[in-house]
């Protein structure tokens, strides 16, 4: 054999080798992108019929990360299994869909463990839509209001959907072509929100206090952790919520099994109450603690004492492998839904007249964290909305825009807004897929929407 053959069978070898060694042991951020792809098709594909090879195309790699531009998925409509990896094969992304508890990232491949948490959910009633929002669909047009959404550089690139809600009724919408009102969306972190409210529920039912600190049993300091730390994000746990790489979160969202016990297990860094930390972490934690209080169907339980009573009939949050909620991340619903749970909120937690949380529990949920720096409140709410590029450290983001000092926001991962505001009576949703970036500021948006109001 010549020398030139030699060589070229050399790297034959050495290719099938690399190839066999990725697909049975591939480097871990592979794996993290691989169950990421798994996950957000099968969810796409099983709970909302959608086409897989447009979920793939228009949600997972068209926000550009290189490597997931060469993810390739495989669907098992029969057993509702979703595989995915890099060129189809390195990665070893699995997920698997369930009724009524959605999709979840299997990373240990035990499927079986993953279906034992699902359940038949009752149909909640959809709004009617010959009615008036939000007991019905059908909007009243604000012509002013809707040139400003009609508007895309204030709507932002790549939104999904907006409406505007002033005085409890739906005033303007708009959806961006393959979308509608019946879509539901992905809300990614503005579920922290509703999950706070899934805690208020069992604070309101005399199962949980704020003051309670009986979670870990422990002797390290983490037994002194309150409910409140956990819903300010004090708890003082170790946690990197840096999305670039392989960190604690997307390690606890897309390896790990068991969320909630990945977290739990954090070692403290801070005394409790102390230290301001963002973490998706501590609200799977917080999804583990108001689920363990429920007496039976914890998993059923956001759906039959929180979206129906709100007729949020579009509305679900998935499950992890384990069977817990995964209250950081994965609620979905329609931009109207999404609005009703902003009204909600705006009405301090009342809902045609009946008080659904507890009287002043929406007052302390965005009353500020002092740890924060202004920035965030007690209840997974953000006090200011996203940040230019060049937003000094200690300025508030939403000064520039003038906007009334009452506002709050519920934020979510690729700019899903909802912005708040009590003295306007006015709720602004805003969905899209915008990486964080290219620093949308929907801030510009919600001053036009008040301008226009004021006209």
């Amino acid at each position: 054999m010549n020398l030139k053959l030699k060589i070229s069978a050399a790297l034959v070898i050495l290719i099938a080798g690399s190839a066999a060694w990725l697909h049975h042991s591939p480097p871990e951020l592979f794996h993290v992108g691989s169950n990421y792809t798994a996950k957000i098709v099968c969810t796409n594909v099983f709970m909302l019929n959608r086409d897989p090879d447009e979920v793939l195309r228009v949600d997972v790699q068209a926000p550009g990360n290189p490597f997931l531009k060469i993810m390739k998925v495989a669907v098992d409509r029969e057993h509702g299994i979703v595989r995915a990896g890099l060129f189809g094969f390195i990665g070893n992304g699995l997920a698997v869909y369930r009724s009524g508890t959605g999709c979840a990232a299997v990373p240990d491949g035990n499927i079986a463990q993953a279906l034992k948490y699902q359940f038949h959910p009752e149909p909640i009633p959809a709004p009617a839509a010959d009615a008036d929002w939000p007991q019905g669909s059908k909007m009243s047009l604000n012509e002013k209001v809707d040139k400003v959404i009609q508007q895309d550089a204030l709507t932002g690139p790549a939104m999904r959907g907006v409406a505007v809600i002033s005085h409890g009724k739906l005033i303007a919408q708009r959806y961006a072509p393959g979308f509608n009102q019946d879509t539901p969306l992905l809300g990614w972190s503005m579920t922290k929100t509703v999950n706070a409210a899934l805690v208020g529920l069992q604070v309101g039912a005399g199962k949980l206090a704020l003051d309670q600190d009986h979670f870990w049993d422990t002797n390290d300091g983490r037994e002194k952790i309150k409910l409140a730390d956990l819903l300010a994000m004090t708890p003082g746990i170790e946690f990197n919520e840096n999305y670039g790489d392989v960190s604690d979160v997307t390690r606890m969202l897309f390896l790990e099994p068991d969320m909630a016990s990945f977290t739990h297990n954090k070692p403290l860094q801070h005394p409790p109450g102390t230290f301001w930390n963002y973490s998706t972490g501590t609200s799977v934690l917080l999804s583990r603690i108001w689920m363990n209080t429920v007496e039976k169907d914890a998993l059923s339980f956001p759906r039959t004492h929180l979206f129906a009573p709100l007729g949020m009939s579009s509305a679900f949050i998935e499950a992890d492998e384990s069977g817990v909620i995964t209250g950081g991340s994965y609620m979905y619903a329609t931009v109207q839904d999404w609005a009703r749970f902003g009204q909600f909120l705006l009405q301090d937690g009342v809902w045609n007249g009946q008080q659904i949380l507890p009287a002043g529990y929406v007052d302390m949920m965005h009353t500020v964290v002092p740890a924060s720096k202004g920035k965030y409140g007690r209840g997974q709410l953000w006090l200011e909305g996203p940040e230019a590029r060049n937003t000094a450290e200690d300025a508030n983001a939403d000064t520039p825009f003038n906007l009334p000092k009452d506002i709050y926001w519920m934020q979510g991962h690729d700019m899903q807004i909802i912005a708040i505001i009590p003295s306007q009576q006015l709720v602004v949703v805003r969905m899209g897929l915008t990486p964080d970036e290219l620093y949308y500021q929907p801030q510009a948006l919600v001053a036009e929407i008040i301008k226009a109001l004021q006209q």
